[in-house]
């Protein structure tokens, strides 16, 4: 099996042994703590869809995660609970939103790409600020997670973070199947010469636009399973610093790994519980240490330790 995807494996296998080490230590609170870790996981996976297969750096990722929130929120303001609402509207508002900014945005590349991302980014922040009915900068209080009546407790922190797992192993699975499969694969082939692509007579516009609307769909995801954790919603989660965070975790843990974004959200989400804990210039130490394992691993963590795989690969044979 390949080495990226048994790292995958154990990654999760990891994570849902944490509520076992939580009562093994009697720290309930490191449930909480890696169901935060588990959703922005899954924003980062998405982001890695479009910035490490398809070449796309969008600063305004986070707009697509604040979108979901929101509309588990808002929902949820008026009276509408039913978790299969939630869910298949976060997505679906997510994805619309990814569709119409997509439709703008991939006209342009570079250096515009990444401002006219971020200007729509900023563009949902400030409108949710703006929006005085639902909370404005003070931000939305939710009364209760999403119900599933019987089938699925949301409210028991237990099953809502298996929960959050189980979600992230299928678009594990699903996004290794989508890059190896002939859309994943021209994906990169836009990536790398999109000029010869289009050469080629692929439509690479559509094949763009089209994983544009598929990461900002599982990133409204994420954003539906935060409201829920949370219960609260602030226009904070659109903010550019938390799209910026995202592009750390995927860069960090490695970018055109899949497997990377996941471990890039560990690390930067622990390395900030405990260093914040530690030292109130945190964020100048965090730094530093993402610099080093930038700098040691061009693949990020990912590549840090999947690099004894390619020294053996790189030895003559004899």
């Amino acid at each position: 099996m390949d080495r990226t995807k048994v790292l995958a494996m154990l990654t999760v296998l990891g994570l849902a042994l944490v509520p076992v080490a939580a009562w093994a230590f009697d720290e309930p609170f490191w449930i909480d703590l890696f169901a935060r870790v588990a959703i922005f996981a899954i924003a980062a996976l998405s982001l890695d869809l479009i910035l490490g297969f398809a070449g796309l750096v969008s600063f305004g990722h986070a707009i697509y995660m604040g979108l979901g929130a929101y509309t588990v929120g808002i929902l949820s303001y008026h009276g509408i609970t039913a978790g299969l609402v939630h869910f298949p509207a976060a997505i679906v508002v997510s994805a619309l939103a990814a569709l119409m900014i997509g439709a703008i945005s991939l006209r342009t590349s570079g250096v515009f790409f990444i401002m006219i991302t971020l200007a729509f980014g900023q563009m949902g922040y400030f409108l949710a600020i703006s929006i005085n009915a639902y909370g404005g900068d003070d931000g939305l209080s939710i009364n209760r997670q999403s119900d599933f009546g019987s089938l699925l407790r949301l409210d028991d922190l237990h099953v809502f973070y298996y929960l959050v797992i189980v979600i992230l192993a299928a678009l594990l699975w699903l996004g290794f199947r989508l890059v190896n499969s002939r859309f994943g694969l021209l994906l990169q082939a836009i990536r790398f010469n999109e000029r010869r692509m289009n050469a080629l007579g692929f439509p690479t516009f559509r094949y763009k636009l089209a994983a544009f609307v598929i990461s900002g769909a599982v990133c409204g995801l994420a954003g539906a399973l935060l409201a829920n954790l949370t219960l609260f919603v602030s226009p904070s989660l659109m903010h550019w610093f938390r799209s910026g965070e995202l592009l750390v975790m995927v860069i960090a843990g490695g970018m055109a790994t899949l497997v990377g974004p996941v471990l890039g959200a560990i690390i930067y989400l622990m390395l900030e519980h405990v260093l914040a804990g530690l030292t109130v210039h945190w964020p100048a130490v965090l730094g530093a240490i993402l610099l080093l394992i930038v700098l040691f691993g061009k693949q990020g963590l990912a590549g840090i330790l999947l690099a004894r795989k390619k020294v053996k690969e790189a030895k003559p044979h004899g």
